[in-house]
């Protein structure tokens, strides 16, 4: 099943609207080639307040439903905050809080959206309000559904929100995989931290993934995996710095995939980011994650 959340990008801030048509584009497009069923599809609804309570400050969330941040909060989230952007933020909340319910009886879910990991307790940066993993992954601990959770993040901005939120629960191991010198300036300490040089090409960045997964099966033994499975890792994205080929991003996905397979535990991916020129480079990315998936948890 995938979250799927209708985008009207006309009401949405100016600041708000690059690159939105991929969320409109990739369903199109996955749907076109067979590779899901519109049936497959599910709309999420606002996440109840008591989850996102559960790991965001109770004073934050009062001043963003209220519209009450100041212009310095509202320029480091990288939003004009209005109710469009706080309405669709909970909305992708419930959408990976319900991808991971759904995953624990069909053991994959997909949010076409999420993967807010640069959002903390008390605040939003880098294009991120509410931190959707973490939400997702204390609500799983606190229904008892597992015991252990992994955040395996392979955007290529470290997760840092979420390595700051869960450096205090021996629960949810945090492993970020992302470029050194890029955004954000100031690290935070995930579990497992593996930075990489600019201009990495596939063969090394393949190497150093699969090292670092075999790693967290020495240390830490996941009962779920929340994935977030940025595009941004490319080397046409704008911002990305390291030089993948849609073939070694695509690796990449298999590779994660596969471990979860092995493991035998379900997993929730999450699109995060992907700033290539052209929108079809970001959609067939996308897409390739999908399809990997598919091909490997079918």
């Amino acid at each position: 099943m995938i979250a799927f959340h209708p985008i009207y990008v006309h009401e949405l801030p100016e600041n708000h609207r690059f690159p939105m048509e991929k969320y409109d584009l990739l369903p199109r497009q996955l749907i076109h080639e067979g590779t899901i069923e519109q049936s497959q599809f599910f709309v999420p609804d606002s996440i109840e307040k008591v989850h996102i309570e559960a790991v965001h400050c109770c004073d934050y969330l009062r001043r963003l439903v209220n519209l009450e941040t100041s212009k310095k909060e509202q320029r480091i989230s990288g939003f004009v905050h209005n109710e469009t952007l706080i309405k669709r933020e909970w909305t992708i909340m419930e959408g990976t809080r319900k991808a991971a319910e759904l995953a624990m009886e069909n053991n994959i879910c997909f949010n076409i959206a999420g993967g807010t990991h640069h959002a903390f307790s008390n605040r939003g940066e880098g294009f991120c309000l509410l931190n959707d993993q973490v939400i997702a992954a204390q609500w799983l601990l606190k229904q008892k559904k597992v015991n252990k959770v992994l955040i395996l993040d392979l955007d290529v901005h470290q997760g840092n929100g979420s390595a700051a939120m869960c450096s205090k629960e021996d629960h949810i191991f945090t492993f970020s995989m992302h470029g050194k010198n890029n955004y954000p300036l100031r690290k935070e300490d995930s579990d497992m931290d593996i930075e990489l040089e600019d201009g990495i090409k596939d063969a090394a960045y393949l190497y150093q993934l699969k090292e670092g997964l075999d790693h967290i099966t020495k240390c830490f033994d996941p009962e779920f995996i929340f994935y977030q499975a940025g595009v941004d890792v490319l080397e046409s994205d704008k911002l990305g710095r390291l030089n993948l080929s849609l073939d070694g991003c695509k690796e990449r996905d298999i590779i994660v995939f596969d471990f979860s397979k092995q493991l035998d535990v379900p997993i929730v991916t999450t699109m995060g980011g992907g700033y290539s020129k052209e929108i079809n480079t970001i959609v067939e990315a996308h897409a390739n994650t999908y399809r990997s998936a598919y091909d490997i948890r079918s």
